[in-house]
């Protein structure tokens, strides 16, 4: 007699000693998980733009050729009449273009800067080297501090300070060290309020030079006072009753710039000026200037806020919103795929 076989658990013959069902595989679509892989690259992304593209996309453009006027009246010194012209056209032009070659193998920005002083008489002429003064200079920066970099033919001395030609991004409402060519040295300009123009914001600094002696220059001695000395070293001093510079806060660009320089002579140890080589009160961008630098201010800050505020925002909202879609469909998938299979 054959002998019966025991009963299963759930009272089914033959079910003892059977491996239990195991659950079918969880399964998602392509698509959830789709979702779910870009919602993750872009939470990725956001603090990435921020954090280490946006540094290295505030950088000082190495490819530079800008030209910045600055008009306004004042009076001059004509050597040819040996008199002082007052109530003249003073017209002040600044070229900037870039040496690329040398940037690209320093990794600094290099930029050659020419600068005349024009009268009515030499203005027409269109000749730095006819002008009633030109000087040329060669500045070199960290393209990120925007801080001075002693190489690359620097010229025509060593220059300091924390701005010149801009100023560094992300301006702070604080007292800043601007380099005066005319002086050969950084002079304090100190945050005096906020300021819209052309619908961008600006920081506005302001300062002046006090009369320094910058040098010295040979002159006949009665031009100064010494008739009885035919050729003299007279004193060269320089003053600056007013400095205004108006920056687009994330470029450091300045949009807006006025400038008061007076130059003179004196004797040799004298106290007062005995001759105005140059005298202007707020000698300032042209409306063309103006326009040209808020149009290049606007379109550096959009990419730098494009750059570091909003798509860091769209990046991580919209990374956020399809994370969780996509979790959630992969989530459904896979509680729709969790049958058991029969044996």
């Amino acid at each position: 007699m054959r002998p019966s076989t025991p009963p299963g658990p759930a009272g089914h013959p033959g079910s003892a000693g059977r491996p239990a069902p195991a659950p079918a595989a969880r399964t998602a679509s392509p698509w959830s998980l789709a979702l779910l892989g870009t919602g993750v690259f872009l939470l990725v992304l956001a603090p990435l733009l921020v954090w280490y593209v946006t540094p290295r996309a505030a950088v000082t453009p190495v490819d530079v050729d800008v030209t910045t006027v600055f008009t306004g009246t004042g009076s001059y010194f004509d050597t040819g009449s040996l008199t002082t012209r007052e109530r003249q056209r003073i017209t002040v032009t600044r070229h900037v273009l870039g040496d690329v070659a040398a940037a690209e193998r320093s990794g600094r920005a290099v930029w050659d800067v020419s600068t005349t002083v024009d009268t009515p008489q030499t203005l027409p002429l269109n000749d730095p080297r006819r002008a009633f003064q030109w000087t040329t200079g060669r500045w070199v920066t960290d393209r990120r501090s925007n801080a001075p970099v002693h190489c690359c033919g620097e010229s025509p001395g060593r220059f300091d300070g924390d701005a010149y030609l801009k100023f560094p991004f992300d301006v702070a409402k604080r007292t800043y060290r601007w380099w005066d060519d005319t002086l050969g040295a950084a002079v304090p300009l100190r945050f005096a309020g906020t300021t819209r123009l052309s619908g961008i914001t600006g920081y506005r600094f302001t300062g002046t030079v006090p009369a320094t002696r910058t040098g010295t220059r040979q002159v006949p001695g009665r031009l100064v006072g010494r008739p009885e000395q035919g050729q003299i070293q007279a004193e060269e001093w320089y003053a600056n009753t007013g400095i205004s510079l108006v920056v687009e806060e994330r470029t450091g660009r300045i949009v807006d710039a006025s400038i008061s320089p007076l130059k003179t002579l004196r004797a040799p140890g004298a106290r007062r000026d005995a001759v105005v080589l140059l005298r202007a009160r707020n000698l300032a961008f042209t409306p063309a200037t103006r326009r040209a630098q808020v149009t290049l201010a606007r379109a550096e800050s959009g990419k730098l806020t494009l750059v570091g505020r909003t798509l860091p925002v769209v990046a991580a909202a919209g990374g956020g919103a399809l994370a969780l879609a996509g979790g959630v469909l992969v989530a459904r998938g896979g509680r729709r795929g969790g049958r058991f299979s029969p044996v």
